[in-house]
């Protein structure tokens, strides 16, 4: 049901872009559109490399060797300090 509400109004909304006759609006409409545009990208993320991935897994491999790890429950206990 949404999904039909969602493409009547792209449609309307299409038609309503098409009447315009005023340059200037539909230069405010396109920039609005092409930044918005940009926001979504932004705020997506993006997949990792396997080369990142295993570049992780190696320094997570040398901090466990190194020491440099908590126990869960301290963790768990430095978590509930946030909130």
């Amino acid at each position: 049901m949404k999904t039909m509400n969602l493409q009547a109004r792209k449609l309307d909304f299409i038609q309503e872009i098409l009447n315009i006759t005023d340059v200037g609006l539909f230069s405010r409409l396109e920039n609005l559109l092409k930044a918005e545009n940009e926001k979504t990208k932004e705020s997506e993320p993006t997949p990792m490399s396997m080369q990142e991935f295993y570049s992780m897994i190696n320094q997570s491999l040398a901090d466990a060797n190194a020491g440099r790890v908590i126990d869960n429950d301290t963790l768990k206990r430095k978590v509930e300090e946030w909130h």
